[in-house]
């Protein structure tokens, strides 16, 4: 009965030691599996490549596309453009803009995308590291390198869409490197398919719509190349608030729900804010303040400079500013989650401030608005712009506001 027997036993042993063998290959398999996913993971938590492709995917289908040769063609009407503006802005503003007019490009909305992707992928880059130590640990195994490859794929394309989102939208940039080692002055950069688009649209006359565009984008390069505190003031800033979005993301990851939940519960400022600490949001009201500043700045520019140099201005600025205000829901939601409903807020806000100090305090009243830090608006005063006058012009400012130039 005992030698009856054996055959079963050694069936089962047989079979354990053949399922022990699988067992010892699938591990080994998942083990060299979910090494290769580790390693792959921790190439990056953003697919740059796969952003340029989807991003310039979703613009292949936007409307006004145009040929390399169109766009190309258009590099004399920028060319002569810029021969007006800056003469009439070194007047205007009394201040030389040497080498401006050699640093201009004029590109598709696909070349736009290229020439931010380096901005795009230095800033992240900055946060990548700290993040990807937290995510894929060296050991992490499959699970986790596996999520990390799936979140992955959803922050590519969630940059792709909000690339193409801006790509079809930008019309002019004055491009620089805030982080960047070396101090290389920007390059002036036209969106020629959105100049093109947006003039049919708003049914005005191109060349003209080409120069008051160009008349903003060059105050931008006023602001910073004849001010040349403004860019360290800047990176200061941005280095900060990049430091300590390093340093929280290990407590953002863990209490990332109850942070979340606050902040859609809605509070005092942007839904942004209140994912930050005290001194990042500190840092981010600054940036805010002088990003105000930098816009309104040159939307008062371009239409009191314009006045002289563009044909039919106000009706140009009209329909702009009405087109600028008019969202679909839809616009505005993106606009909302991806925060640039800021920069939105951030043209009307300084436009505001900038006119009533040139109102009350002149030209003259203008030009101390670069001065330096210590000149910049600080709480309250971008909102109330007469607290601003009397701190750094006096009481007696007012008697200069005949002037209607910048």
């Amino acid at each position: 009965m005992s030698g009856a027997r054996r055959p079963g036993r050694t069936s089962s042993a047989a079979a354990w030691q053949a399922g022990f063998l699988v067992g010892a290959a699938l591990g080994a398999a998942a083990t060299v599996l979910g090494r290769r996913a580790e390693v792959e993971a921790r190439h990056g938590l953003v697919d740059w490549g796969a952003v340029e492709r989807l991003a310039e995917g979703r613009l292949r289908n936007a409307a006004g596309r145009l040929s390399a040769d169109e766009v190309a063609a258009t590099g004399p009407a920028y060319e002569a453009a810029m021969r007006r503006v800056v003469p009439a802005l070194e007047e205007a503003l009394q201040t030389p803009l040497p080498g401006i007019v050699e640093r201009v490009a004029v590109v598709d909305r696909a070349g736009w995308v290229r020439a931010n992707l380096a901005t795009f992928s230095g800033l992240f880059g900055r946060l990548e590291g700290e993040l990807l130590d937290q995510i894929v640990p060296p050991g992490a195994g499959l699970g986790k390198a596996s999520l990390a490859l799936a979140n992955r794929w959803i922050t590519t394309r969630q940059f792709a869409l909000l690339l193409g989102f801006m790509g079809q939208r930008v019309l002019g940039q004055y491009d620089l490197a805030l982080l960047s080692a070396e101090a290389e002055p920007g390059q002036l950069l036209f969106v020629e398919e959105n100049v093109r688009h947006t003039a049919r649209t708003l049914g005005v006359p191109l060349d003209p719509f080409r120069t008051w565009i160009a008349l903003h984008e060059t105050t931008h390069a006023f602001e910073f190349e004849a001010h040349p505190w403004l860019r360290p003031y800047l990176a200061e800033r941005l280095e900060r608030q990049l430091d300590g979005l390093s340093r929280s993301t290990s407590s953002l990851g863990r209490d990332a729900p109850r942070i979340l939940g606050r902040a859609l519960r809605g509070g005092d400022g942007h839904w942004l804010e209140r994912l930050m600490s005290d001194e990042q949001r500190r840092l981010f009201r600054e940036t805010q303040t002088v990003m105000s500043l930098l816009e309104g700045f040159s939307d008062h520019v371009m239409d009191e400079v314009g006045r002289d140099l563009v044909p039919d201005v106000a009706t140009i600025s009209h329909r702009f500013h009405a087109r600028r205000a008019t969202r679909s829901p839809m616009e505005r939601a993106i606009l909302r989650i991806t925060g640039l409903d800021l920069k939105l807020e951030q043209y009307a806000r300084g436009e505001r401030f900038v006119a009533a100090v040139e109102r009350a305090a002149g030209p003259a009243g203008l030009r101390r608005l670069w001065e330096g830090p210590e000149t910049l608006p600080r709480d309250g005063e971008l909102e109330r712009p007469e607290r601003w006058v009397r701190r750094v012009v006096g009481t007696n400012a007012g008697s200069g506001s005949t002037g209607t130039r910048a």
